[in-house]
């Protein structure tokens, strides 16, 4: 149900059994570090019903302040949640979990872009069914071409985010 290997890009249909993952997860972030966030949300393309996703349940939860974000370190560790620094994003906590990799969570400020935009390609995408479609079509090909280079299945799919967060943030 959930999982991949470092490395490798694998697309699975969208399966609802997905929302219901998130959901319990939520459930253990928020017993775990829910006097240090301010939400918990569901992002990436398993929150996005119809198109094909990797097998990872993308998290994102705002923080007040990095005060915060630096008392959830201990309680996700023991979570199984790894810290990885802010992984090229500057201001994000990032954690990665299980092996093969089942969880990405991305711990940002609540006024950032980056949480911003989480939740404006996201939202987009559940509006906009053309939208999910092309994004869908997209993925699945640059998938077929990029299965052992995660760096440039991430890479194709650049200009489409950028073209949809241009359309959704402004």
């Amino acid at each position: 149900m959930l999982g991949l290997e470092i490395g490798f890009v694998k697309l699975l249909p969208h399966n609802e059994r997905w929302h219901e993952l998130f959901a319990e997860e939520k459930a253990r972030l928020e017993t775990a570090i829910g006097e240090f966030v301010l939400e918990i949300e569901h992002v990436g393309s398993t929150s996005v019903c119809g198109i094909a996703a990797k097998p990872l349940l993308d998290i994102a939860i705002s923080i007040s302040n990095k005060p915060n974000g630096e008392k959830c370190v201990a309680p996700l560790d023991n979570l199984g949640y790894e810290y990885r620094g802010e992984n090229g994003i500057a201001g994000r906590f990032y954690f990665v979990k299980g092996a093969p990799r089942t969880h990405h969570l991305h711990m940002l400020l609540t006024d950032s872009d980056e949480w911003r935009n989480h939740l404006a390609f996201r939202d987009f995408l559940r509006q906009n069914k053309s939208a999910a479609e092309e994004y869908d079509r997209l993925k699945t090909d640059l998938a077929l071409k990029c299965r052992n280079d995660r760096d440039a299945y991430l890479d194709g799919k650049g200009d489409f985010v950028r073209k949809i967060l241009k359309i959704a943030r402004f």
